[in-house]
Formats: C-alpha cells, sequence, structure tokens
C-alpha cells in the first residue's frame, strides 16, 4: 500500500475550526509555557456534541467525513453519529486508532489522531509509537503542525507534552492537544464515532488483507453521557457493541467477503452479553483479560465490489443497548 496524503495536513484546516469558534463550540483554549495549545473540550469546558463531530473528524486525519442525525434504526435512541471514508485504512488505523500510550507518574492517557503518524520512530530515547501497523502501512506523515487528541479528564502534565512534541519531532508550539474526557457530549461522540475504526482494527486482527479494503461507512447512537469514568467509558463501548452497523467495500473472492462479514461482529466475542462496564468490572478493571475480538460492530454488512454480492451478519440488540445507556 502507498499513501501519499498527509493526515496532519488535512487536519489542521479542522483544528483551526475548533480555535476560531471555541466560542460558540464552548471550548477552552490555554497556551502552555512551552508554547503547546490546549483545547479542553469537557473538562472545565461545557464542549457539546458538534464540537465531538469536528474532534472525530480531526481524529480521521481529515479523511473522513463525520455526521449527526436523527436515526429510527434503534428503539430508544436515535440521536446518531455517521461516519464515513473512502480511505478508511488510513484514516482510521493511520489516524483515529488510540495506539499512542502516555504516561507521567499518576497521569496515564491513550493518544489518538494525526499525530500517531509522525512518531513512529523514537528520538532522543524518548519512547514514541513505534507501532508494527505503520511498517504494515508503509506510512509515515511528515508535516510542520500536530494534533494530538487525548481521551481524559485532566490537562496532560508538561513532560507529557514534551515527550510528544519531542517524538513528532516540532517544537511545542506547533503542537496542539485535544482534551475530551470521556464523560463529556464531546468525549461520547469522539468514542461513539470510532465505529469504522473498530472494525478496520478487527478486520486487520482478522487478518483480512488491507489492501483489499476500498471504501466504508459506520453509524452508531451516540450514548447519553455518565458522571461515572466506568460507566461513561462502558456506554460509549457498548454503542457500537450493540448498536453500531458498518459497511465495508473490499476486493477479492465473495468467500473473502463472507468470511470477513461472518467474524466481524462483536457478538462472535466470547464476551459478548453484558454492558461492558459489567464486564470490566469482572475483569478487575484490567483491558487486557477482555477478548480483542468483543471490540467491533454490533452489525456488518461487506460489499464485494467485484461480484456485486454483499454478506450480512450480526444484529442490533435493543435490550442489551437500553440497559446500558439506562433507559
Amino acid at each position: 500500500m502507498e499513501y501519499t496524503a498527509s493526515v496532519n495536513k488535512l487536519s489542521q484546516p479542522l483544528v483551526k475550526e475548533l480555535l476560531d469558534n471555541a466560542d460558540k463550540l464552548r471550548l477552552n483554549v490555554q497556551k502552555l509555557e512551552n508554547g503547546c495549545t490546549i483545547i479542553d473540550a469537557g473538562i472545565n469546558a461545557a464542549g457539546g456534541l458538534e464540537a465531538g463531530r469536528i474532534i472525530t473528524e480531526i481524529c480521521l486525519g481529515g479523511m473522513g467525513t463525520v455526521a449527526i442525525s436523527q436515526s429510527a434504526y434503534t428503539e430508544k435512541w436515535p440521536l446518531t453519529v455517521n461516519v464515513h471514508s473512502s480511505n478508511p485504512v488510513l484514516a482510521c488505523l493511520g489516524s483515529q486508532y488510540a495506539g499512542w500510550s502516555l504516561a507521567h507518574e499518576k497521569y496515564y492517557a491513550l493518544g489518538s489522531g494525526p499525530a500517531r503518524a509522525m512518531a513512529t520512530k523514537t528520538k532522543e530515547g524518548v519512547t514514541s509509537p513505534v507501532e508494527e501497523l505503520y511498517k504494515e502501512l508503509g506510512y509515515q506523515d511528515q508535516c510542520g503542525q500536530t494534533v494530538l487528541v487525548i481521551e481524559n479528564d485532566k490537562i496532560p502534565p508538561i513532560e507529557i507534552v514534551e515527550k510528544v512534541a519531542s517524538a513528532c519531532g516540532v517544537a511545542p508550539d506547533n503542537l496542539t492537544i485535544i482534551v475530551t474526557p470521556t464523560s463529556s457530549l464531546a468525549g461520547c461522540v469522539q468514542v461513539v464515532g470510532r465505529v469504522l475504526e473498530v472494525a478496520m482494527h478487527k478486520a486487520h486482527a482478522l487478518h483480512f488483507p488491507l489492501e483489499h479494503i476500498l471504501d466504508g461507512t459506520g453509524s452508531a447512537p451516540i450514548c447519553p453521557p455518565h458522571p461515572d469514568f466506568v460507566q461513561a467509558m462502558g456506554r460509549t463501548n457498548d454503542a457500537i457493541l450493540f448498536a453500531g452497523l458498518v459497511h465495508i467495500f473490499v476486493k477479492g473472492t465473495d468467500e473473502a467477503a463472507e468470511k470477513l462479514a461472518n467474524e466481524l461482529p462483536s457478538s462472535t466475542s466470547k464476551d459478548y452479553g453484558k454492558p461492558f462496564a459489567q464486564i470490566f468490572k469482572e475483569c478487575k478493571y484490567d483491558f487486557f483479560k477482555i477478548d480483542a475480538m468483543l471490540f467491533s460492530p454490533a452489525s456488518v454488512i461487506v460489499t464485494a465490489v467485484e461480484s456485486g454480492n454483499s454478506f450480512r451478519a450480526g444484529r442490533l440488540d435493543n435490550e442489551l443497548l437500553n440497559l446500558s445507556f439506562g433507559g
């Protein structure tokens, strides 16, 4: 696979949109002492659904469109996020995937978004996400400015900011960090907006050839926020696990497309059947004890473009969705 588009260059107009409309979008913007710009989308700022929509497009590296609409798909939860990318592998895996583990003392967070694609080498002894995935994609981005999205309820310490800037090879004043707590409205949108990304990630885990994935769309209901972190995280995951719908267009044989469709849905996981918060608690809050195959959409359609045939698998689970969302 060869990719020439810069996810960082494509996302910078979206970052500018957040900064230019911070008051309208109810965001707090601050400059740290080292020059890094911090956009608070839900800690001390109210944020909102529209901020979350734009942040989701930033996570996708400017290579996807995100819309919020009303849908009759689910029984009780019409508010829906819709995601589309004509380059879903690069947009989702090369940018949106939360693959950068960031830690300093008691602070821990996962980073996602375009900065990951610039931090694929170790510089000056700084641990950066030298992910095997980028070697498979054959992709590393270069740009004078970059942006990272962090899902946390606290502004990252200056040490984290310095590590990110150094790993990306930019000065801190050319780095923007967006922080979206899971319990915020913007946080709900940007996590549920990963519905297409989890399908790409699982397709990769299932060893489906990524170069055969041509296009993709996904939708899932936007969950009501919850003040408790575990419950909030559970709801954002459950929106995808129980009601995420993804349609992928692929090259290759009907047999390969049908196999992918049958293996993609969340219901194929041994851990499926309970709200995510309950599973997380039963696993003693250890993500690594949860079956990795659980993280996938509820229902999928895979279209084999060379034959014109489509294959469907999985199902919407209103009962579990209602149990998770509290209604």
